[in-house]
């Protein structure tokens, strides 16, 4: 199993996709990449903590490949907007890839590259050691399958899973 951590603007966003994701074994809400050692929700939402929303995506390389979990990730959200996602703003919205190994890194870097001539502008995710993963509230977990009826899930999220079907398919479960 390897687990990459991401950050895509909001993460129920990604979460809603990975969770539909063959080989998936685990999505983690939670936070990272700031300064404040005890983050919540609002103090995330606030920007003065340094975190990022971000996924902890677990995944059996055995089923699906490292680089598909990647390429995913730069079709599900637009990596070429500093700090913002659609209507969500601010550092904790930031694309954003947290390695651990060399390994890992090199992966990141070699995603970016290979998925840049997707993008007119220039890829700016940010490219990072991850530092101590922080879980979001319960409420976050899985916040689509608990939610699909509510507005951001329908205005938002629907439109990613549609994008993600259309590319995706085979890697998909339903």
């Amino acid at each position: 199993m390897k687990t990459f951590v991401l950050g895509g603007g909001c993460f129920w966003c990604l979460d809603a996709v990975y969770q539909k994701t063959r080989g998936v074994t685990s999505v983690v809400s939670g936070y990272t990449g700031g300064h404040d050692p005890d983050p919540d929700y609002y103090s995330v939402c606030s920007g003065t903590t340094g975190h990022a929303e971000v996924v902890a995506v677990t995944f059996n390389e055995e089923i699906i490949p490292a680089e598909v979990i990647l390429d995913m990730f730069f079709a599900l959200h637009d990596p070429t907007t500093l700090n913002r996602q659609g209507y969500d703003v601010g550092t904790q919205y930031r694309s954003s890839m947290f390695y651990e190994t060399t390994e890992e890194k090199i992966l990141f870097e070699e995603a970016i590259e290979r998925n840049q001539a997707l993008w007119p502008h220039p890829i700016v995710t940010e490219v990072s050691r991850l530092p101590r993963f922080h879980v979001a509230e319960e409420f976050h977990q899985d916040y689509y399958a608990k939610h699909p009826e509510q507005g951001y899930c329908q205005v938002i999220i629907n439109p990613k899973l549609a994008k993600a079907r259309k590319y995706y398919s085979a890697w998909l479960n339903a």
